[in-house]
């Protein structure tokens, strides 16, 4: 979310340079309010006032708290990227951000998926709400070649030498565990490429610096985590490579989503083996059919239910997951529900929240 934050003020920046430049305007200011930079640079800026405020969650709440500034005269909110923010545990600031405004304001969210857990917070966050669907909410852009290759994992670092070849720069490699992100850096690195990485575990610093890097091309590849699945967007990105498949298939869409963008064609290569999870595999199955995608032998051979009418997004809603938007599956057997309920079914057990003491 800060890559993103920081993508966007940026371009606003830049924006609010054009607009007052050479004019009577008045000077436009945009502040940055992220996490993993100092608190106290950020609240100089909020304190001598500034026209919009890009900002990721738990520091905005954090300064609204400590009263650096205020949303008195603020009436327009934009939530990008709502999924992840509530994905990653944020509903509570997004909320406690809600109640800092003093007077009405009109509202926008955006979000690639629309699972329930989305549905019902916008339907509590949002007055009146107009609803724009682009495609179904969930479906893979159809200007993406999408490969799914099972790769033995001892083979899946050399296996994604040959994938570098398929396509130009820029390349997008992305896995699970920051570990592999660090062994996959090294290892090319080693052969010569040029690459940068990004995961959660580098700071800021060395975070801003990679995205720049590969922003204006002194990277031919980058390699991360799902910290770079969403929102962050780079130009004429060619291919995207997943070292592994992801745990849902809500961040499948997101990785392959980075290429294949503003009308132009892009590819994706997908790594999968014996270790991926049988739910996410029919989820990937179904959305290939949705997209007329080619499916592998091993994909055709699981079985599962045709789509009739792939791309109608007129049907969406009765098809797959209400709750995760998944197709292979439906809300009785959902992987990522049952994940919820089994965090919740431990936090409601803790002794200290009125649970047994085994």
């Amino acid at each position: 979310m800060r890559e993103l934050a920081k993508q966007i003020h940026d371009v606003i920046e830049k924006l609010f340079e054009n607009i007052c430049d050479g004019t009577k305007f008045p000077r436009l200011r945009v502040g940055l309010c992220i996490g993993g930079l100092p608190i106290s640079e950020q609240a100089r800026v909020f304190e001598r006032g500034v026209h919009v405020c890009v900002a990721t969650p738990g520091r905005l709440s954090d300064l609204l708290s400590k009263k650096i500034f205020n949303l008195q005269v603020c009436r327009y909110l934009v939530l990008d990227e709502a999924d992840r923010m509530l994905d990653m545990g944020f509903e509570e600031e997004i909320r406690t951000i809600f109640s800092f405004f003093k007077g009405q304001r009109q509202t926008l969210l955006f979000s690639a998926t629309m699972p329930r857990k989305i549905q019902n917070f916008a339907r509590s966050a949002l007055v009146r709400a107009v609803i724009v669907n682009v495609g179904r909410a969930g479906a893979a852009s159809l200007n993406v070649i999408q490969e799914i290759e099972y790769v033995r994992a001892d083979e899946k670092l050399t296996r994604i030498l040959d994938c570098l070849q398929k396509t130009a720069p820029r390349v997008l490699i992305f896995a699970e565990k920051k570990s592999d992100v660090d062994n996959i850096y090294e290892y090319l690195l080693v052969k010569g490429v040029d690459v940068a990485s990004l995961h959660g575990g580098k700071d800021q610093k060395d975070r801003h610096t990679g995205v720049d890097a590969f922003r204006r091309g002194e990277k031919d590849v980058l390699v991360a985590t799902d910290v770079a699945s969403k929102g962050l967007d780079f130009e004429n990105i060619q291919h995207v490579i997943n070292f592994d498949m992801p745990e849902d298939i809500e961040n499948y869409v997101h990785r392959i989503g980075r290429t294949g963008r503003s009308g132009r064609k892009g590819m994706a290569t997908t790594f999968i083996n014996r270790r991926a999870d049988i739910s996410v595999l029919q989820d990937l199955r179904a959305l290939l059919l949705e997209a007329g995608q080619e499916l592998p032998l091993f994909l055709r051979d699981m079985g599962g239910p045709e789509l009739e009418q792939p791309n109608d997004s007129a049907n969406a809603d009765d098809k797959g997951c209400a709750y995760c938007s998944g197709l292979g599956h439906r809300i009785t057997n959902c992987p990522k529900l049952e994940n919820v309920q089994t965090k919740t079914a431990a936090y409601l057990s803790r002794p200290d929240y009125g649970g047994e003491e085994i």
